[in-house]
């Protein structure tokens, strides 16, 4: 069997709230609350649990996506009024121009976790 990640925590302000926001931007399903963890299932191999902690430590998290998925998502972050860009130095420069693909961007939450997409069109 090959190594995949099957989830990881993300520490957050208030679980729920980094949970809800996360699962809106990516347009994504959130149930609510299990138990200490807020998860949100990314795909049918990934869970990020977010986790309430006093003192976040603040994640970097990449996400390939196709172009459908790159557009919707920076649809939301506009309608939304969250602030991204192109470079993890600054994620508010409004630029989708990733060094590494055709379109990427960068978004953060209220707890330091910094969003980072990759699409290749």
């Amino acid at each position: 069997m090959p190594i995949s990640l099957n989830h990881t925590i993300v520490e957050t302000v208030d679980n729920d709230r980094g949970a809800r926001f996360f699962a809106e931007i990516m347009g994504l399903a959130y149930a609510g609350p299990d138990r200490h963890f807020a998860p949100v299932r990314v795909n049918e191999s990934l869970t990020l649990d977010f986790l309430t902690a006093a003192e976040p430590r603040g994640a970097h998290l990449a996400f390939d996506v196709d172009p459908t998925t790159f557009d919707a998502a920076l649809a939301r972050l506009q309608a939304s009024g969250v602030a991204y860009g192109d470079d993890p130095s600054t994620p508010d420069n409004g630029g989708i121009n990733h060094p590494l693909c055709a379109r990427g961007l960068y978004f953060t939450d209220d707890s330091g976790n910094l969003y980072e997409l990759m699409s290749p069109a």
